[in-house]
């Protein structure tokens, strides 16, 4: 088999893989930026691709971008982004700490293009994992691409994120009349006016909402509902106390907490992130809603408290089953489309899983610097991004804590390769005397 060999393979070219690949710039010497390769399956860099909808905004300030809570003097900040393309006066009259999208994914597209050693590969798309020379000791990975290509390294970081949550309810619906978040902006516009008369947005988040208000203005003669399990929508928690625990300081005190206190953090912390709503987008709602009243034009129904039982097609139809939570009768409610704001997974992804099982490990964990727990006899490392919720905290998988794990993870890297590099000539230089005492 042929394959392409690098020291160190970072899968996945959004946030995350681009700021461990600053981070190794600047934090590494040039040798190893030189012998690092991200792969991203996409064609180019683009954030949160399902939802770059021109007018939303992120909710998290433009200083907790790649590299500044890490390196405020860093040629790879937003700022310096927003200067290099001329916008830097714009943004600073706007008079706002949080960028909309469309900024935020044209600053990751403008680093991935201004790493000076670290390559990016596009297009290539990582199928599997498996444990490569274990049996000569040099214990590397072999990482097996879609196109048929393969990569083999000794360091590896996976950060290709979770996988979309589509509920085993809607198996039976079509995926044409099924749009989840993760794919949203790119298939609204497959959906035909004439024929798409009622939506049905399941979910009460952000995404969910953002959903609902682009389709009630992409087809202003469908009827829009929102269907969610919640009481109704509400606001995100964003006092400035509970936002400290969005702290890269505060991954230590989580990390070494209790069990039973990182559960009661992470539940209390769910509607700060996963559970609420932008104030200006629950604004816009309501008031769209009041006209509507007004007006005697209703195109917006809530739906709250209600579980969907089932789903299945009668014809074109999509027909929902809801059930009330409060009385627990049962309905129907019959619609053209369903957009799912059903989130992401918790589940590690499947090729995380099967990586840990073929080098022997039933549960996949991580030390506080992200590396997996490896068997000892393999050399090679492997750290996770993005996916360690129940051990570093509810930021892990947001923006927040970027800048720092990096240099976490490129710190932990670069020791470790002292450390092998020692070893190697510990090792070398005991072979020539083990060699002359064979001969006496």
């Amino acid at each position: 088999m042929r394959f392409q060999e690098v020291e160190l393979l970072a899968i996945g070219a959004g946030p995350s893989g681009l700021a461990l690949g600053v981070a190794v710039e600047e934090l590494a010497k040039p040798e190893l930026a030189k012998d690092t390769l991200i792969v991203e399956q996409q064609d180019d860099v683009v954030w949160q691709r399902g939802m770059l909808i021109p007018w939303t905004q992120s909710q998290v300030s433009f200083l907790k971008d790649l590299v500044t809570q890490r390196n405020p003097r860093s040629a790879f900040s937003f700022i310096n982004y927003l200067h290099s393309v001329g916008r830097l006066d714009q943004f600073i009259n706007l008079g706002s700490f949080t960028p909309y999208r469309m900024e935020i994914s044209g600053y990751l597209g403008w680093v991935a293009k201004s790493l000076p050693n670290v390559r990016i590969d596009y297009g290539r798309r990582c199928v599997s994992v498996r444990p490569f020379g274990i049996a000569d000791g040099t214990g590397e990975w072999l990482v097996q691409m879609a196109d048929g290509s393969a990569v083999v390294c000794r360091h590896l970081v996976v950060a290709a994120g979770r996988d979309p949550y589509i509920p085993d309810t809607f198996a039976a619906i079509p995926r044409e009349l099924l749009i989840h978040s993760t794919e949203f902006a790119a298939r609204i516009g497959e959906l035909d006016p004439g024929r798409t008369r009622r939506i049905v947005v399941v979910g009460g988040a952000q995404s969910a909402a953002e959903m609902l208000w682009t389709a009630h203005q992409a087809f202003p003669g469908a009827h829009c509902a929102m269907v969610m399990r919640s009481i109704g929508l509400n606001a995100y928690e964003s006092s400035k106390f509970t936002n400290e625990l969005y702290y890269p300081s505060f991954v230590d005190e989580f990390h070494s907490a209790r069990p039973e206190a990182r559960a009661q953090l992470l539940r209390e912390m769910h509607r700060t992130n996963y559970a609420g709503l932008a104030p200006d987008m629950l604004d816009t709602l309501y008031r769209q809603m009041y006209i509507e009243r007004l007006t005697g034009t209703e195109r917006i129904e809530m739906i709250p408290m209600v579980d969907v039982a089932e789903a299945e097609m009668d014809g074109r139809e999509v027909v929902l089953t809801l059930v009330d939570r409060k009385s627990g009768l049962r309905s129907t409610h019959r619609c053209d489309v369903v957009l799912l704001g059903t989130g992401f997974t918790k589940r590690m992804p499947r090729i995380v899983k099967d990586m840990a099982s073929a080098v022997g490990i039933d549960e996949i964990t991580v030390n506080r610097s992200y590396r997996m727990s490896l068997p000892s006899s393999f050399s090679g490392t492997c750290h996770l991004q993005g996916v360690n919720e129940a051990t570093h905290g509810i930021a892990d998988s947001l923006l927040s804590v970027l800048a720092a794990r990096a240099s976490e993870i490129v710190t932990d890297l670069l020791a470790e390769r002292r450390m092998h590099r020692l070893l190697a000539g510990t090792e070398a230089a005991a072979r020539p005397l083990a060699a002359t005492q064979g001969a006496q």
